[in-house]
């Protein structure tokens, strides 16, 4: 299928596709004799994953370090992050933006907390 239509069905737009290949995290696509890209299902898979591990919270950039393994989980939807702790692993990056996530949810408490006993009269 051709770009537009691997987009439609990954639930994306062409745009994110090209970014994703841009960034390493989604392989070059096969190309027809005329040189558009050509997609499969299992691409498509691919981007579904990619696209749900960003809405999760993980970055580009958390991704392009784990890309080696992110066919892993589009062949297998229901597959965790691998809490292994081997190299490689996304339990490193999991447990990296986490650590990231925890923090900001600590500062953005104390800055409500703050604003607040402020807007109270107590500050």
């Amino acid at each position: 299928m051709r770009i537009g239509e691997a987009a439609a069905a990954a639930g994306t737009t062409p745009r994110a596709l090209r970014f994703y290949e841009q960034r390493g995290l989604l392989p070059p696509p096969a190309r027809t004799s005329s040189g558009q890209r050509e997609y499969g299902p299992g691409e498509v898979a691919l981007v579904r994953v990619i696209r749900e591990l960003l809405a999760l919270g993980l970055t580009v950039e958390d991704l392009r370090s784990r890309a080696h393994r992110l066919h892993l989980l589009a062949q297998n939807p229901q597959a965790r992050c691998d809490s292994s702790g081997r190299p490689g692993a996304f339990s490193e990056v999991v447990d990296r933006r986490l650590a990231t996530l925890d923090g900001e949810i600590d500062r953005l408490t104390r800055l409500r907390e703050n604003l607040a006993r402020r807007a109270s009269g107590n500050g």
